[in-house]
């Protein structure tokens, strides 16, 4: 691939852009002035939060059903040490037949890649039998609160519907087009504080030691089978990722003890019976506690159907290869686009490397991802 690459150069522009979570620096004006020459209308919905300044862009084309969406956010992780990279990562480097930089893979091409497959759609057919749009945000990587979130809530207020979302995130494995999220599980995260009586390790009759009695509640926490999963998610699991309890002291019973966990849950468990499940199983103890829920966000399920037919399409004309249909990894901005839209997939490049130093996209995928998001769109809206 060459320099004349359209997508590359694209994807090159917003590399170079520093946009560390929460900060687009530019990248969503770059988009627009790509988009709004081709009749989109831009539209800034901008949030400012706890993380500071977000910045969102909704752009659409067109009046009418279906809305078609490609999602996505200009945001990045930090790069991590400098000099651990072999080139600067915000200088987009092509060597040894990759593309280096932050943003290549997580997630840069591939809105650089949805954007020129935009702009050769519409130069051979301007008019759709449909709509289509831009959702992007600068607050992804972050703590997603003032993101792409904030741009649902604008749109579910004015009545948008939308019928269609392609979020791309980089889903591949092995090999580009290998893997298509057609969801993802929940997350349901939790602060457990079991309390008890400080007092002198010599003087058990004074204290109630808060890790004792916690002890065989968590062992049947972990033990604990929550449902069965289904065809598409496994089983929710159920991890404890941080106890702490105690003063430093080897002398001494500490007051409280504190637990963080975490439900990664299918469709086949709510929010709710967990948190019912487990509040029982912590009052069966006679455990005194206190316990305060986070939901990360709602499993989604997309079946098969118009997109996934046409998403797999493309792929296997593009590739030769039939993708296989995935819920694994973490959650992403498709749990908030799912509470609008019927059908929302994930589909992006080989994932070996994001967040990683010298995270990079192979070249020769840069084209071939533009033509599947072509294809794809041009299957939904012609």
């Amino acid at each position: 691939m060459g320099s004349s690459s359209p997508s590359l150069e694209l994807a090159k522009a917003l590399i170079a852009r520093r946009s560390i979570t929460t900060e687009d620096a530019g990248c969503l004006d770059l988009i627009a002035t790509r988009l709004t020459p081709l009749g989109f209308t831009c539209e800034r919905i901008d949030s400012s939060g706890p993380t500071g300044h977000v910045c969102n862009l909704w752009a659409r084309l067109g009046t009418s059903q279906p809305l078609i969406i490609f999602a996505g956010h200009t945001d990045v992780v930090p790069p991590g040490p400098a000099d651990k990279w072999q080139s600067d990562p915000f200088v987009p480097t092509a060597r040894d037949g990759m593309l280096y930089g932050r943003g290549a893979a997580d997630m840069k091409t591939s809105v650089a890649a949805a954007v020129v497959a935009t702009e050769r759609l519409l130069a051979t057919t301007p008019e759709l039998k449909g709509s289509l749009a831009f959702l992007l945000t600068s607050d992804e990587e972050g703590d997603a609160t003032d993101g792409t979130v904030k741009v649902v809530e604008a749109l579910k207020a004015r009545g948008e519907t939308l019928d269609c979302c392609i979020v791309g995130e980089p889903t591949s494995v092995n090999r580009q087009g290998d893997t298509i999220k057609n969801g993802r599980r929940g997350s349901l995260s939790g602060k457990l504080i079991v309390k008890g009586v400080q007092g002198h390790v010599a003087y058990p009759e004074k204290v109630k030691n808060p890790i004792h009695h916690a002890a065989p509640a968590l062992a049947e926490l972990a033990a604990a089978h929550w449902d069965d999963g289904n065809e598409f998610f496994p089983p929710t699991s159920f991890q404890i990722s941080n106890i702490h309890a105690g003063t430093g002291a080897t002398n001494v019973v500490p007051g409280t003890l504190e637990v963080l966990f975490n439900f990664r849950f299918s469709t086949a468990s709510t929010a709710a019976s967990l948190q019912n499940r487990m509040h029982a199983m912590l009052d069966r103890h006679n455990l005194e506690y206190d316990l305060q829920w986070m939901l990360g966000g709602r499993p989604f399920l997309t079946t098969p159907g118009r997109l996934v037919t046409a998403l797999t399409a493309a792929i296997q004309s593009e590739s030769g290869i039939t993708p296989e249909l995935s819920t694994s990894g973490g959650t992403s901005d498709g749990r908030f686009i799912a509470d609008i839209c019927p059908e929302v997939v994930e589909f992006g490049p080989v994932n070996a490397t994001i967040h990683k130093i010298d995270e990079c996209v192979a070249l020769a995928d840069i084209e071939p991802l533009a033509r599947i998001y072509e294809a794809t769109f041009r299957k939904l809206l012609t």
